[in-house]
């Protein structure tokens, strides 16, 4: 039987965290984000699958910590929100460099500086498009619902294991804080040793032949191996983007004007378009689920299709950049946006829409 739960989002990571079976989850206390960590601390998963839950002395601390145990091959991670991601970059980038798996989630706050604690999208650049030093790319996933939550836990740490490279829940404080319905998923049991080894044979593990020993380290002083090393990771990208582009299409079959939007907004936005469709306007949404890899091919093809393009995004206009990419200038892209913790309603959404298309009337 089907075990349906009534929680936040935040609430759902943490639960789903110990369902995976996850190792260890290390973090700092940060609005909207802190009930995962308080979460995690009620549940006590070190008394039941031995997971181990730290509340570090700072967000540097934290990401460090994770650094660590995925250098040993456990299913670790962190979660916080904007400017403690920002704290964030450098072990961020370390891992991806280490090519070592890591789950971190950021449960997005409005900024820049430390901001507001109301919802938003702006870290969309940070998370897409390397927030810190060199050629690396996060597996970003976007999700809109609580469940999406609970879903992406086990959907990211199994990207990253596969790809051994660190994927991102990038979640906005709506989704964080919102509460619905939903079904955890069954518990697995932690890998044990010879398990751990098997999948992850490039581990430190800290014992075994001297002259043996699997240094994980992401330095290298050597300019031609170093670019070795980034043609390596840069093959890696190459296969996220070929295999992992994941999205949601909604009323794309005889759409004549189309919609992108992630995470909570793309849910304000289906409001708006069944309300533009019941006065006789044809919109469509495609609502991308990878941020990165991003699903340029599939926005290309509906651009064949539609008079024009409008992004909704709680930002000034981030994933435009992509999107205008993506159709490399076939049709008009537009972009409407709410910032500093401003939420837009549908109401609003149809009249971005009709100001950027002026033959559109509602």
């Amino acid at each position: 039987m089907e075990e349906v739960k009534l929680m936040k989002g935040n609430e759902a990571i943490a639960h789903a965290a110990i369902r995976y079976g996850a190792d260890g989850y290390f973090g700092y206390p940060i609005t909207p984000q802190s009930e995962v960590l308080e979460t995690l601390a009620e549940l006590r998963p070190w008394e039941t699958t031995g997971m181990v839950v730290l509340q570090a002395e700072s967000e540097v601390a934290a990401i460090n910590m994770v650094y660590g145990g995925a250098a040993t091959g456990r299913a670790v991670m962190t979660s916080s929100s904007s400017p403690g991601v920002s704290l964030k970059q450098e072990g961020i980038s370390y891992l991806a460099a280490s090519e070592l798996p890591a789950l971190i989630l950021n449960v997005m706050r409005g900024g820049p500086g430390l901001g507001t604690i109301q919802p938003s999208q702006a870290d969309y650049f940070q998370a897409t498009k390397g927030g810190g030093h060199g050629d690396y790319h996060l597996i970003v996933l976007a999700p809109s619902t609580v469940q999406e939550m609970a879903d992406f836990v086990g959907l990211g740490f199994d990207l990253a294991f596969k790809y051994r490279t660190p994927a991102m829940i990038l979640a906005d404080g709506i989704v964080g804080q919102m509460m619905e319905k939903v079904v955890l998923p069954e518990q697995r049991p932690r890998r044990t040793e010879e398990e751990l080894r098997a999948q992850c044979p490039w581990a430190a593990c800290g014992r075994g032949d001297r002259d043996h020993r699997n240094v994980v380290t992401s330095l290298e002083l050597q300019s031609d191996k170093m670019e070795r090393n980034n043609e390596r990771f840069q093959k890696t990208y190459r296969a996220i983007e070929a295999n992992e582009v994941r999205y949601q299409e909604y009323f794309t079959d005889d759409a004549e004007y189309l919609i992108v939007a992630f995470g909570s907004v793309a849910r304000i936005c289906l409001k708006a378009i069944e309300d533009a469709r019941a006065k006789g306007v044809k919109v469509g949404m495609l609502r991308p689920i990878t941020l990165w890899p991003f699903p340029t091919a599939e926005i290309a093809r509906l651009a064949k299709q539609v008079k024009g393009i409008l992004t909704v995004e709680l930002n000034a206009g981030q994933m435009i950049e992509d999107v205008r990419l993506s159709v490399e200038g076939t049709v008009p892209v537009h972009h409407f946006g709410r910032m500093g913790g401003m939420i837009p309603n549908p109401g609003e959404v149809l009249e971005a829409l009709s100001a950027c298309f002026t033959d559109l009337k509602f």
